[in-house]
Parts: C-alpha cells; structure tokens; sequence
C-alpha cells in the first residue's frame, strides 16, 4: 500500500523526526532503512533521514501498512513567548553576525525544552527563526556563554569545531574549600546517563581562595554531562549552590556559582574569542564572602 502525506506546515525540521513523531511505533533503524531502500520518498526521489521537511513537499511511503506504521499523531504544545522574555534573551545577546548568535545566558532558564520545561532558549529562538539552532548546551542552573547558529551550514560548522574539541571553553567557579594545588589537571572517569564509563580531562587554576570559598578557573577539555561539577566534588571543593553533588552545602539559598565565560575559535580562517560578564548576584557573593575580585581574567586564559 502506497501512503501520500502532503506536508502542510513549514516544519523545517529532519525527516527522521518528523516520522517518529507522526508514527510512534517506528524505530530510527526501521526509518533509515527505508529511506536507503527507497521506500520513503520526498517528492518522488530519494532523500535521507537528516532532510529537512518544508511546507508543500510530498511525503510517499511505499510499504506503508498499518502494523508497521502506526498511525498516532504527537501534537507538540504551543509555547507562547512573552514580550518579557524576548526583551531578556536580547538584552543577553553579546555578538551577533549573520551566521551565529554569543548569547550570556542567564541561570534558571533551560537550554532545550522537556516534560517539565515550560521555556527555553531552544524555545525562544525557534519563535524568532526557525532555522535557528543550538550547538552546544548548558544545564538549567549554570549561566554564560552559548553559541547558537543562525543557519544550517553554520550549524554543522560550529557543531563540527565542538566534536573535534576545536572549541577551547573556560568556566568561572566558586567553591567551598579548595583543591589541593592551585593549578593542574584532572583526568577522572564518570559514569553517564546510562551508566556507561567515560573520560574526562580538565585543566584548572585557583584564581582567589579564603578560608571558606575559592574562585576557580576551568578549562574543560571533554565535554560530558556534569563533568566540572563532578571533578569540583572530587576535587573536594564542591560548587556552591550544587545542590546535586555539594549535599553537605553550608549555602543553602544560592544559585549554582558555575558560569560558562570565555570561548575561543576559529571559523573561516578567523579567530573569535569572547568573554562575558559575571552575573550580579555572582559578584554580590563574592563580596559578601570577602573574595577578591580578578580584574583581568584574560590574563589567566592565555596561561593555559
């Protein structure tokens, strides 16, 4: 049985998805099979499972049949963007060309949407252009900078530079305690989601320490889920307002202190390099902590 679906919203999104999406049943091996074995066509030719669906394309399925694909539609909830925050992601912009967007984001804002994500910068972004896309992410609670392409071509460029580790990344902590060396490296193994054993290796510098806090500079040169809040803890400096890996926290009431605030590349034979501002409440901890503020941190990037 011959199946002919005519694509009436300009979805801009992969083929794979939107037939997993539309077809629940169907298993991503199931997809691309049938896409190399030409029983799924777009527009009558051949296509593969990273096309992305426009308005008015013809969908065809060659075998369809309804054991295989089972026909039950997932309608994606409306997200509504407020004016509040448009104004906010914005304001939050620090470089924008037209082919990629250094946003400062702020903490409590998720990067991607799920279940429990109300808003996110993935959701906002989509609401501005659809061809916009993210390349990185960042968790919920950690602020600073995030890249976000304004095309396809420039998604694959920058998506390409953070896989072949060609984007050199710093982040700003503060923790409790300090780690015994002011400067080294770290090479731990950590269990992901999945609980699957994988690498990481970090640089760091202790920039500022008292008694109580220290400001730490880390260069992450892995890039897995947690990895600068694991080695904080195994390091025995947890960050402040962690409350996932720091349980023992003197600090109850604080953001997590874990701000994302240089980046360095080069794309096209140019060489980018940006840096962000701490956030306030940041600042205003450091200084009711009687933490000494760096005035040149660029400084301290070029030691590493």
């Amino acid at each position: 049985m011959i199946k002919n679906i005519k694509i009436l919203n300009n979805l801009n999104q992969r083929l794979d998805k939107y037939l997993k999406q539309r077809y629940t049943s169907l298993r991503q091996g199931f997809i691309e099979k049938n896409i190399r074995k030409k029983n799924i066509l777009i527009n009558n030719l051949s296509t593969k499972a990273n096309y992305l669906v426009k308005l008015n394309d013809e969908l065809k399925i060659l075998n369809f049949h309804e054991n295989l694909y089972k026909n039950k539609i997932i309608f994606k909830k409306n997200i509504k963007i407020s004016k509040e925050n448009l104004i906010q992601f914005n304001k939050a912009i620090i470089f924008e060309n037209n082919d990629f967007i250094v946003l400062n984001k702020w903490s409590q804002i998720a990067t991607q949407g799920g279940s429990k994500i109300n808003i996110s910068i993935d959701h906002i972004i989509k609401n501005i252009n659809t061809e916009y896309r993210l390349v990185h992410r960042l968790d919920k609670e950690t602020s600073g900078l995030l890249l976000i392409a304004k095309n396809l071509n420039y998604a694959k460029k920058l998506s390409s530079l953070f896989k072949q580790k060609e984007i050199t990344k710093f982040y700003i902590a503060l923790c409790e305690g300090s780690p015994k060396n002011s400067v080294s490296q770290v090479k731990l193994e950590i269990k992901n989601k999945k609980l699957k054993i994988e690498e990481t290796l970090t640089n760091f510098k202790v920039l500022n320490k008292n008694k109580r806090i220290s400001s730490i500079l880390f260069n992450p040169k892995t890039g897995k889920t947690h990895q600068l809040r694991i080695v904080s803890k195994n390091l025995g400096c947890p960050i402040v307002g962690d409350y996932k890996y720091n349980v023992c926290s003197k600090y109850t009431k604080e953001n997590l202190m874990l701000h994302a605030f240089a980046l360095r590349f080069k794309i096209n034979k140019k060489n980018f390099e940006f840096m962000s501002n701490l956030p306030d409440y940041y600042l205003e901890f450091i200084k009711k902590n009687n933490l000494k503020i760096n005035k040149d941190l660029k400084n301290y990037l070029n030691s590493f």
